[in-house]
């Protein structure tokens, strides 16, 4: 397996994977609307196809994930691209990584913990506010829990 950025003469595969795997390619977090077909990030194929990708965003020295996908579940893919993603930031000189998932995203929430994330903030009812800006947001998500809040984990690098 390889892990490449993306550039411009990939786009295209990649905004078609995200619209494939998120339904858009319009992201809301914390009532932003984030465009990512602009985002930053890796992927990683096997052979000519795509089995995980990872996207960020940057500011004031903090790299924001935006999502993290792995096609194969427990063969090391979203390890490897975060381990990346978390080295690039390291180098351009950023202090943190940091992301939001939703209360229903059990195993967003075990996966980063697992590597060093820490719970910062809980965005109460911030879902419900983002349905005003993207109404396509599902009610439910994952173990068919009600999707209502944002929450914030971040590491210090």
């Amino acid at each position: 397996m390889k892990i490449r950025k993306i550039e411009a003469e990939i786009r295209k595969e990649i905004n078609s994977f995200i619209i494939k795997h998120w339904f858009s390619l319009e992201m809301v977090v914390r009532e932003e609307i984030v465009d990512m077909s602009k985002l930053q990030g890796l992927v990683m194929y096997e052979d000519k196809n795509i089995v995980g990708l990872i996207t960020y965003r940057s500011f004031n020295n903090v790299m924001e994930i935006m999502s993290l996908d792995s096609l194969k579940e427990n063969q090391g893919i979203g390890t490897a691209l975060l381990d990346k993603a978390v080295n690039i930031a390291k180098k351009a000189g950023f202090y943190k990584v940091k992301l939001i998932t939703t209360n229903d995203n059990i195993n967003a929430l075990r996966f980063y913990q697992k590597r060093g994330f820490d719970i910062t903030q809980i965005y109460l009812n911030a879902v419900d506010r983002a349905r005003k800006l993207k109404p396509s947001i599902p009610m439910k998500g994952d173990f068919d829990i009600p999707i209502k809040h944002e929450i914030e984990l971040e590491k210090n690098i």
